[in-house]
């Protein structure tokens, strides 16, 4: 594993644990970690394969194109994907809505699904268990 992939997939360990501890303090805050979560991981997977993005959109739309829609992913992981950025859109930039303490368990879930997808890519390589 490169160093670019090792960061990328540690950063994704990191935020789901982040959002995990955060799902009792701040339920905003939970649900946008566990998008960078899924991000950072999906990223990593993407970056180990030889492609790299600059914007977040561009890695939504490798996911389905790439994962989905080639058939290594269910299309369920596809729409946990989005509605992982749906929630995150909410939680950083919205300021009358909130994600609710269910949302944001929930959004913790659906990262863990993306994580173990990444982990089942490559397991050799991305390990959930440090």
């Amino acid at each position: 594993m490169t160093p670019a992939v090792q960061d990328k997939w540690g950063r994704a360990k990191d935020s789901l644990r982040a959002a995990r501890h955060l799902l009792t303090v701040s339920p905003d805050s939970a649900a946008s970690r566990a998008y960078y979560a899924a991000f950072h991981a999906v990223s990593a997977l993407f970056l180990h394969e030889g492609t790299q993005f600059k914007k977040h959109t561009g890695v939504e739309t490798a996911v389905h194109r790439d994962l989905v829609k080639s058939g290594r992913w269910a299309s369920a992981l596809g729409k946990a994907f989005n509605k992982l950025r749906t929630y995150r859109t909410i939680s950083d930039y919205s300021s009358s809505v909130h994600v609710s303490p269910q949302e944001a368990q929930l959004a913790v879930e659906l990262a863990e699904a993306v994580l173990t997808a990444v982990a089942k890519e490559y397991p050799d390589l991305f390990l959930l268990k440090d």
